[in-house]
């Protein structure tokens, strides 16, 4: 369930086509539709909405995790799932492949296509002098 702030859908500034801008703010005017729990209007948040707590901050049933290097994806079990911290793109390249390897989830990319997309640049690449 989608919770959205009052006027939220007027105003680009409120997040109307913009994700990062759509923050739930509680409706507190004297006249608030909202706060009234009127019909056909946006659903205020209220006690019972919360997940339970097995399956709280698990996306898609595994917990995710930060990996940095490839010690980190190492040590993820099969409840886990990777998400890539801010590495270089050689770090980056490795961690993808071992993943792809050890057959582990990676929530932030698309493995396949980030590794086919890798060997179109690297193929592209001139070969180094010797």
């Amino acid at each position: 369930m989608s919770f959205t702030r009052t006027g939220g859908t007027a105003y680009v500034k409120l997040g109307s086509r913009q994700k990062s801008m759509q923050k739930y703010i509680k409706a507190r005017g004297r006249h608030s539709k909202i706060r009234q729990k009127e019909k056909s209007r946006p659903v205020k948040v209220e006690i019972g909405f919360r997940n339970k707590t097995d399956e709280r901050c698990l996306i898609n049933g595994k917990m995710p995790i930060v990996v940095y290097n490839v010690s980190d994806l190492n040590k993820l079990g099969k409840n886990n799932a990777a998400i890539i911290g801010s590495v270089g793109m050689k770090n980056k390249i490795e961690i993808v492949k071992e993943a792809n390897k050890n057959k582990i989830e990676v929530l932030n990319l698309n493995v396949k296509k980030f590794l086919k997309t890798v060997d179109v640049i690297q193929s592209k690449k001139p070969e180094a002098k010797i």
